[in-house]
């Protein structure tokens, strides 16, 4: 017994030292090779963040590029069709080796604000006044100056009601909902065949190209909280700045109802 039990000890201390230099050999074991999806995969990650990258930069350049071409585009423009009106001796680019982009521009800005300071003036109020009453005795030409002068004057007076108001109806048919801005109040010869107080509503198309004038009752038009500016965004760019661009959505009020006993 004490020679089998001695025999055993003996084997089992032989046999420790053994296990313990095979755990050290398993950690310095090389790893298994990966498979070579892996690769693939990380050449897909990096395709992916070059595309991410390519997208900001569109996003952030395409903004910046289409204003300036716009800009420069409207002021040679105007360039082009009023620097040969400027007398020669008056042309600053007579006097300078190179060409001042604006000058044209700057010219109509210029004679705007003279004719307008004129205009206030008692001379120049009687000499519109003659001058409007020679146009009012023109055939044609009246019909044209008193529509243009009606436009211009809805559009750029701060008094006028004109496209202040974003407002959603029910057209072409019932169901769907449609984006218009209110002109202002119907026709005489409208208002008279109904009850109602009717409106001029203008409904733009997107791309804004056209649009419809409908005449609505005032109580079958909704009302919406949104800036004439915010309206006119969402109509150009045919739905895709929606008003979620303004920020994140406020937080709901608390509940003040008291829970039942």
């Amino acid at each position: 017994m004490r020679n089998e039990d001695g025999r055993r000890d003996d084997e089992s201390r032989d046999d420790a030292p053994a296990a313990e230099l095979i755990r050290p050999a398993e950690l310095i074991r090389p790893a298994p090779s990966r498979p070579h999806h892996g690769a693939h995969h990380e050449g897909i990650s990096f395709m992916g963040r070059l595309r991410a990258y390519f997208l900001a930069g569109a996003l952030v350049t395409a903004p910046i590029a289409v204003t300036t071409y716009l800009g420069w585009w409207f002021i040679s423009f105007i360039d082009g069709n009023i620097r040969p009106l400027i007398p020669a001796a008056y042309n600053p680019e007579n006097y300078l080796p190179f060409s001042i982009p604006g000058i044209g521009l700057l010219t109509v800005v210029l004679a705007l604000t003279l004719v307008g300071a004129f205009a206030a003036g008692y001379v120049g109020r009687l000499m519109l006044r003659f001058g409007e009453g020679v146009v009012a005795r023109m055939p044609v030409v009246r019909s044209v100056y008193g529509a243009v002068k009606q436009i211009v004057e809805s559009v750029l007076a701060k008094k006028s009601g004109a496209f202040r108001e974003v407002v959603m109806l029910e057209y072409p048919r019932r169901g769907v909902w449609s984006l218009g801005f209110v002109t202002g109040p119907a026709h005489p010869e409208i208002q008279e065949r109904f009850d109602d107080e009717m409106v001029h509503v203008f409904i733009p198309c997107a791309p804004p190209t056209a649009g419809y004038l409908v005449a609505v009752a005032r109580s079958e038009v909704r009302r919406i909280d949104m800036p004439v500016e915010d309206g006119f965004k969402l109509i150009v760019s045919c739905g895709i700045a929606a008003a979620g661009d303004s920020g994140p959505p406020a937080a709901a009020p608390p509940s003040t109802d008291k829970p039942a006993s």
